[in-house]
């Protein structure tokens, strides 16, 4: 028996209902798989990583870490500084070598600082450690965990 198509919609619904059948309801995502590779230089302190209770969400660089609105301390006597953009330094006369460069606090606490005064609070803080070179430089280094955690506790 051969079936009779009157009209152009009666013909659609047919394709469309046969479409359905054959593909299903929708396209269901392949799973993407994570890319795997070497990095030369590897840091201690990685994404995943938890630093005083806060979770480390990028790193090899400025290490970025969720502060959810808390709060970050001086980690020694110094002098909180503006910088670039909404990034400051930190210097002590206990690190003469090294800055630190905070960025992403709102509302800065600048000026001299005393060990644990606030610095400033935010949402997230991405974090460097530089230290200066021969030529007079400033060089990222792999930033101290023991000294992360001093800014993210009041001691």
């Amino acid at each position: 028996m051969r079936l009779a198509f009157t009209s152009k919609w009666c013909k659609w619904a047919v394709f469309t209902s046969v479409l359905v059948t054959l593909t299903g309801c929708g396209d269901r995502p392949t799973p993407v798989q994570p890319r795997a590779f070497q990095i030369q230089q590897q840091w201690q302190l990685e994404p995943g990583s938890v630093v005083a209770g806060r979770r480390i969400s990028g790193g090899l660089g400025d290490i970025s870490i969720d502060l959810d609105g808390g709060t970050v301390h001086a980690p020694f006597e110094g002098e909180l500084q503006p910088f670039q953009a909404d990034c400051v330094v930190f210097s002590s006369p206990e690190l003469p070598a090294y800055l630190l460069r905070l960025c992403g606090l709102q509302a800065p606490n600048l000026g001299k600082r005393r060990e644990g005064q606030s610095l400033g609070s935010g949402h997230t803080l991405h974090f460097a450690a530089l230290r200066k070179q021969p030529s007079g430089q400033w060089a990222l280094v792999e930033p101290s965990k023991a000294i992360l955690e001093r800014i993210l506790t009041k001691p």
